[in-house]
């Protein structure tokens, strides 16, 4: 694997900026919101603690580095272009820490889009360079804030249900990630599954535990059960799927287990090996069956499959007037899941008489890997620049997009007396009495000065729901 060096991870052209700003440039300051024509109308801020720890903290600029970083770019694009005086100053000067300035909001708080989320400036008049030479770097919390985002739109979709037909205190438990497998890499899976976890309490994600371990000082997090797949059904032989099934049941007497029951035939799994042959097995036992189907539409397949087991192994209506499978049987889809199709399964459930409460469901690529950094639409803009000392603002504004306008000043985040979040700048802020400053300053200097728990994380994202 290629060693980490802060100073190649950024965009080709960025080591060649430090020429193209006015010579008379102290200060640039930019910020990164979720800008308007997003998916969801707020976003929640997450991820960028882990991105300082990784490669902000301490001393990350070394001679080494700048000797990597030269030759590297002296091969790529020609010599003469990398900024070498100005890297091996700030080594000099300030021994390898970053002279910067990060304020956020925290994170896990959920903001509407069109505000700012995040600024950052260089705070050594020497090295206006160095802001947006991160950007790269630091754009890239859009990827965990936006599964933060999508699993908590998802949980607001499956809560509503609950609300509906059943009890929103299950809610913990009801999107289960899946996906590890589909992710594009381990650091994405680590970053995504981390996320999904701001809002839900099951994952089949390992290394989104490890994140949250390292990153938010979490404890164990998230959970999982035994489960079988396809292999462990399908190596018995169709003529013994009964026994594989039974198998599960053996091996694991109690508590929640999860089998998947479409290797061959979903309906006459349901109706004859767990609801005729295995039934009093599953109705003596200590714990849950939880029956996976994973193929077809699940629009038609899951209330047809909660009706036969309802059939077979008994059914209540509860007090909002919707069945209750018997507590010893309950179901998970894990195919086909999006932010769309949880609200289109959970509907065709509700209008066939059944409560929410029956159902959990598995996301794998539909929750960490449909998404891009236009889902919410994350950008990065210089927004001020501090020449010979005075302030002068910043923006675009193309005639082509007016979507794409930037915001312009040393801005900030807050809040008015009615709860109401504004971006405006921080000269504006110090004249509005009252208002609250929901940004904090969390890195400065190569120093991580906000250090959040997931807890913390999580109760914020649960904020508003």
């Amino acid at each position: 694997m290629p060693s980490t060096n802060l100073l190649t991870l950024t965009d080709s052209y960025k080591p060649t900026h430090y020429r193209q700003y006015p010579p008379d440039t102290r200060t640039v300051f930019s910020y990164f919101e979720s800008r308007v024509g997003a998916k969801w109308d707020s976003t929640v801020f997450f991820g960028l603690q882990a991105v300082l720890k990784e490669y902000f903290v301490g001393n990350v600029v070394s001679e080494a580095k700048i000797a990597d970083a030269k030759a590297l770019i002296d091969a790529h694009m020609g010599p003469g272009l990398f900024n070498t005086v100005g890297w091996t100053r700030l080594l000099q000067k300030h021994g390898g820490t970053l002279p910067i300035r990060i304020r956020a909001v925290l994170e896990g708080t959920a903001v509407p889009t069109s505000h700012v989320l995040m600024t950052i400036e260089n705070t050594d008049p020497e090295f206006p360079w160095l802001t947006n030479y991160l950007e790269t770097l630091l754009v890239q919390v859009w990827y965990p804030s936006t599964v933060a985002t999508q699993s908590r739109e998802m949980k607001k979709t499956i809560l509503k249900y609950l609300t509906e037909t059943g009890d929103p205190s299950l809610i913990g438990f009801k999107l289960h990630d899946f996906g590890f497998r589909g992710s594009t890499s381990v650091e994405s899976a680590g970053l995504g599954g981390m996320a999904h976890l701001v809002n839900f309490m099951g994952t089949d994600t390992l290394r989104g535990l490890e994140y949250a371990r390292d990153y938010y000082a979490a404890g164990v997090c998230g959970f999982s059960i035994p489960a079988s797949e396809h292999s462990t059904v399908t190596s018995w032989g169709r003529e013994h799927e009964n026994d594989a099934m039974r198998n599960m049941l053996e091996q694991y007497p109690t508590g929640l287990v999860a089998c998947v029951s479409d290797s061959w035939d979903i309906f006459n799994a349901c109706a004859n090996i767990w609801g005729k042959e295995l039934r009093e097995k599953i109705l003596s036992r200590d714990g849950v069956l939880v029956v996976r189907p994973d193929s077809g539409d699940p629009i038609d397949i899951v209330p047809r499959v909660m009706r036969l087991l309802g059939e077979r192994f008994g059914q209540s209506m509860n007090d909002k007037g919707y069945l209750v499978l018997d507590k010893h049987v309950r179901m998970i889809q894990g195919d086909g899941i999006t932010a769309d199709s949880v609200g289109q399964i959970l509907e065709a459930v509700k209008v066939a008489g059944y409560s929410a409460d029956n159902l959990a469901f598995g996301s794998g690529g539909g929750l960490l890997q449909n998404v891009n950094r236009d889902t919410q639409r994350c950008a990065f803009k210089c927004s001020a620049v501090d020449r010979h000392g005075e302030w002068y603002d910043v923006y675009k504004a193309p005639a082509t997009d007016p979507t794409k306008n930037s915001k312009a000043g040393r801005l900030t985040l807050y809040r008015d007396k009615l709860g109401t979040y504004i971006t405006d700048t921080v000269d504006t802020l110090r004249h509005k009495g009252k208002a609250e400053d929901v940004m904090v300053t969390v890195f400065e200097d190569g120093k991580l000065l906000i250090d959040q728990n997931f807890m913390a994380v999580r109760n914020l994202a649960s904020r508003g729901l």
